[in-house]
């Protein structure tokens, strides 16, 4: 049954209030026409209950926009959501990735996540090619996809809203990774659904690393809203030598502060009976949340973000399949995923919009059940990584 404006409905009975669907949900195809975001196509999703987001099918069809009842979720930043041909992954020494970084997601990989990296390219068998030079967070959030289907599916009295594409992250003499993504929310619904497939369609035997960089913006972000996470540890912090100099520290979230330099922590999360780990951020002073569900087994690591520059503003979730401490780290303990020809790996998320104050306790209530976080502002970090199993494909 779908439930919208107050009122739990069967198909028949929301098909008498409208022609069409699209009057209260539905998804639609558009192209962006102006600016560095001109030839973009996207998809606008509606749920009816006030939960809008957008798809970039030409960026990866990571989500860019999302609101609820017009309050932003989703982060924009200053680069905003430029086209992929105007992209220069190897520019500014690895660092051109932030000139396309903009939106609640992106996605990190398919073979690289982290900073600029050389590794050996001897897998590939080419002898001019000696080496794999990865700028910051890999190529894949600026590889347009194939959209090979979206619409609306009904099931009984139930509606999905959905959307599939092909990315193809492949060259000659290298990587030919394909990633599959599927994109579910429910009329009626407040949740956006992610279902990721990323397999080896070449036949080297390649290595796979995978993030989401999931920004969340104003007003979810203001000050005195707080991060909260079923921590067991805090591993590391890359600001632990001036671990205080900000007077901000993980939990709390200060108002825009000019000249702010990003905080990067990574945390070992417990996770709850079913394998599940949420994480979320809140806004207790006007009832307003975002949460974010991964499986451990799938996503083992978490690293927390804070951008707090006055005109940037945004704190990022990020679920990793590794540690913060790069490629060359994870080989070395044997934690490093490589796939051969028609192996894969699957991603399954989801993205949680908290409309109102019962929403955002129910999240708080829920993850503090799993494990109850450091209360002070500044954990010391541990140092230790926990090994990551599961490698083999």
């Amino acid at each position: 049954m779908v439930t919208l404006f107050g009122e739990t409905m069967s198909r028949r009975t929301l098909a008498t209030r409208t022609g069409a669907l699209s009057q209260f949900a539905g998804v639609r195809l558009s192209t962006l026409g102006d600016g560095v975001e001109r030839g973009i196509r996207q998809l606008e999703f509606r749920t009816g209950t006030g939960l809008r987001f957008t798809v970039l099918v030409d960026r990866a069809m990571d989500i860019a926009e999302c609101e609820h009842a017009g309050r932003a979720v989703g982060w924009h930043s200053p680069s905003g959501f430029r086209h992929p041909g105007l992209h220069d992954y190897e520019g500014e020494g690895g660092l051109g990735w932030f000139r396309s970084m903009s939106g609640l997601n992106i996605t990190c990989g398919l073979d690289h996540t982290l900073f600029m990296h050389d590794d050996p390219a001897g897998h590939y068998h080419y002898g001019p090619r000696t080496k794999v030079s990865s700028s910051l967070h890999g190529r894949i959030g600026t590889i347009p996809a194939r959209l090979t289907g979206y619409g609306e599916h009904w099931d009984g009295d139930d509606c999905v809203l959905w959307a599939e594409g092909v990315v193809q992250q492949s060259t000659v003499f290298g990587e030919d990774l394909h990633l599959i993504r599927r994109i579910e929310a429910d009329v009626g619904g407040d949740e956006i659904r992610l279902h990721d497939r990323v397999v080896n369609h070449g036949f080297y035997r390649t290595p796979h690393m995978y993030c989401y960089h999931i920004n969340v913006g104003h007003p979810v972000l203001a000050q005195g809203a707080r991060y909260v996470a079923p921590i067991r540890d805090v591993i590391w912090a890359a600001h632990a030598d001036q671990y205080d100099a900000q007077g901000v520290g993980y939990r709390t979230a200060p108002a825009p502060i000019a000249n702010f330099h990003e905080q990067v922590w990574q945390h070992d999360m417990a996770a709850d009976p079913h394998g599940r780990v949420n994480v979320a951020l809140v806004n207790e002073a006007i009832g307003f949340g975002f949460e974010v569900e991964t499986l451990k087994a799938q996503f083992p690591a978490m690293y927390q973000w804070q951008n707090f520059h006055a005109g940037h503003y945004a704190l990022g979730i990020e679920p990793s399949t590794n540690h913060v401490m790069g490629k060359d780290f994870a080989r070395d303990r044997g934690e490093l995923i490589e796939l051969e020809h028609g192996q894969e790996r699957r991603y399954d998320t989801v993205l949680r919009l908290l409309p109102d104050a019962a929403a955002v306790a129910g999240a708080v209530a829920r993850i503090e059940a799993v494990a109850r976080q450091p209360q002070e502002e500044y954990p010391q970090p541990s140092g230790i990584f926990p090994p990551i199993g599961g490698r083999s494909a």
